[in-house]
């Protein structure tokens, strides 16, 4: 790792841009998503999965991504910097030569039936029957615009690759009904730098979300991300950028190289909700029927009619959604933490839209759902939910998910969060009112006029002599009192949490924008919390 990535770990065609973008100086507060290993979560992840998506370049100089599957168990880390595979790729996979070679690449792993992804980057090399990766770079991801599909594996005989530099008629088609795709880039800078290599991304949207102007030029919407930029910032660095579009049903793999532009103001663009759209320029086409083993299969069967019985404003941008079941039947049991996706149809829109929100109410309530949800000027669907869903309205919804939950039964709990970030955690605080636990929730807001859910929050803080609650005020107004109406002005920081004195044993639930984790995260680590200790889930301008 050189001096560089020690002060920023984002090459220069990242910080452009972020820089273009106007989110400020992200590695002020990035560093802490970024690591030079695996965690032990993320390495039983990834070695838990059937496949990984991965990107590289070929001796052409052309980037491709593509998918690795193998049995199970196929995937070891022996330690937190390696990883290895005991599969082979097939001889006709556009990256098979630069594997047994060794070359940078990027990896994500993607679980699709629960929406869990992690990437990283890395060196690979042929090692025995298999593949060895030494890990350069790891990023976690959030679960917006991912598509729940189950997978299963069959015996199967790859077809024949067929090699062009145009799409044909029928991958128009199937690039037409596709509602998800993978992205590869890459950047070489100063050698050793840990920024140099590929990244592996995924993309999700409505069926036909991409564009196909013509048999070689496609249109990507670019909707609300993390704010690394990490694509984006490759394709101003080094145009070259690798397509895949998977057939979940029979395991084809649509593979497309080509070189990429980003419009940073898409007016009159196929897709209204985004943000920026890549355009590309197709150079190479690989279409590999049945590649792999595995099969996708869609949950939509598992989605059930909700019906919106009651709305609540809570702040002056958060309002509160409760849903009963449209069908009688009871609501599936969940977790505090857990969200909920749902799928609404917006007039005007091409298809339904999906988006996940954290259950805000008690996990014991069996019947409702409730969500609280932040009207964003951007988003397509929080404005719909604002503005247009009304009571006796009824939308599509999945079972609740996630894995971000209370980690254990008894022990003390501090539960922090900034702005929407609460919804989570005061789901969170009501379930730790069943439990002789001492638990501290502690939030941040700019002021009274944005302070959610106060009075609900007070009334379980006051029936529960085991909890207690901070309030920090960023900008009180005029009428706000401390002492009264929030606890501290200023920000939640690392000093304020320890200062509560959970104790050693105390396990943190962090909840809101990545800066804001980043810093807690960080500031909690170097005062000694042990990093399994130390629960987040973060969230941005979303949809």
């Amino acid at each position: 790792m050189t001096t560089t990535d020690l002060i920023n770990p984002f090459h220069a065609g990242e910080r452009a841009a972020q820089d273009r973008a106007g989110i400020g100086n992200v590695a002020e507060w990035a560093g802490g998503f970024i690591r030079d290993h695996l965690p032990e979560q993320h390495r039983a992840f990834h070695t838990s999965l059937p496949f990984m998506v991965v990107s590289g370049g070929d001796t052409e100089g052309r980037t491709w991504i593509t998918v690795v599957e193998g049995p199970d168990g196929y995937a070891i880390s022996p330690d937190p910097r390696r990883v290895q595979l005991n599969t082979q790729l097939g001889a006709d996979d556009p990256l098979a030569a630069a594997f047994n070679t060794g070359t940078d690449i990027g990896v994500l792993g993607i679980e699709l039936a629960t929406r869990r992804r992690n990437r990283f980057s890395g060196h690979v090399k042929a090692a025995g029957a298999g593949y060895a990766i030494d890990i350069r770079q790891t990023f976690g991801n959030c679960p917006q615009y991912i598509h729940e599909r189950a997978w299963t594996r069959v015996e199967t005989t790859p077809g024949t690759a067929k090699h062009s530099d145009a799409l044909t008629e029928d991958q128009v088609a199937r690039i037409g009904v596709a509602d998800t795709m993978f992205i590869g880039s890459g950047h070489q800078g100063e050698k050793g730098a840990a920024s140099n290599g590929y990244d592996a991304s995924h993309r999700g949207g409505a069926p036909g979300f991409v564009h196909v102007a013509d048999a070689t030029h496609l249109q990507i919407p670019d909707y609300a991300g993390n704010n690394f930029f990490n694509t984006i910032g490759n394709l101003i660095s080094d145009p070259h950028i690798g397509l895949l579009f998977i057939d979940f049903e029979t395991g084809g793999l649509l593979h497309i190289s080509g070189r990429a532009t980003v419009d940073w103001d898409p007016k009159g663009s196929h897709d209204h909700d985004a943000w920026r759209m890549i355009n590309v320029e197709i150079d190479a086409v690989i279409d590999r029927p049945a590649a792999v083993s595995l099969r996708w299969a869609k949950q939509d069967h598992l989605s059930r009619r909700l019906k919106l019985a009651k709305r609540v404003k809570e702040s002056a941008d958060i309002t509160s959604f409760y849903f009963t079941p449209a069908d009688g039947r009871p609501l599936d049991p969940f977790e505090a933490g857990q969200y909920l996706p749902i799928e609404v149809q917006i007039p005007g829109q091409k298809g339904t839209s999906k988006r996940s929100y954290s259950l805000s109410g008690p996990p014991q309530e069996r019947r409702f759902y409730r969500i609280s949800v932040k009207r964003e000027d951007k988003g397509l669907v929080s404005r719909f939910l604002h503005d247009q869903l009304r009571e006796g309205s009824v939308i599509e919804a999945q079972k609740p998910s996630g894995d971000f939950v209370i980690p254990c039964s008894n022990c003390p709990l501090v539960l922090v969060s900034a702005g929407v970030g609460l919804t989570p955690m005061l789901s969170a605080l009501h379930a730790s009112s069943y439990r002789d636990r001492p638990v501290w929730y502690v939030y941040g807001t700019r002021g009274s006029s944005d302070h959610a859910m106060r009075r609900e929050v007070a009334a379980l803080v006051s029936a529960n002599h085991y909890a207690a609650q901070h309030i920090a005020y960023s900008r009180p107004e005029k009428d706000d009192i401390e002492g009264r109406h929030y606890h501290s002005h200023g920000r939640i920081t690392a000093d304020m949490l320890i200062g509560l004195n959970a104790g050693s044993q105390a396990q943190y639930m962090l909840c809101g924008p990545a800066a804001f984790l980043a810093d807690i995260r960080n500031g909690l680590e170097a005062r000694g919390v042990a990093p399994e200790q130390i629960h987040f889930e973060t969230f941005g301008p979303t949809g």
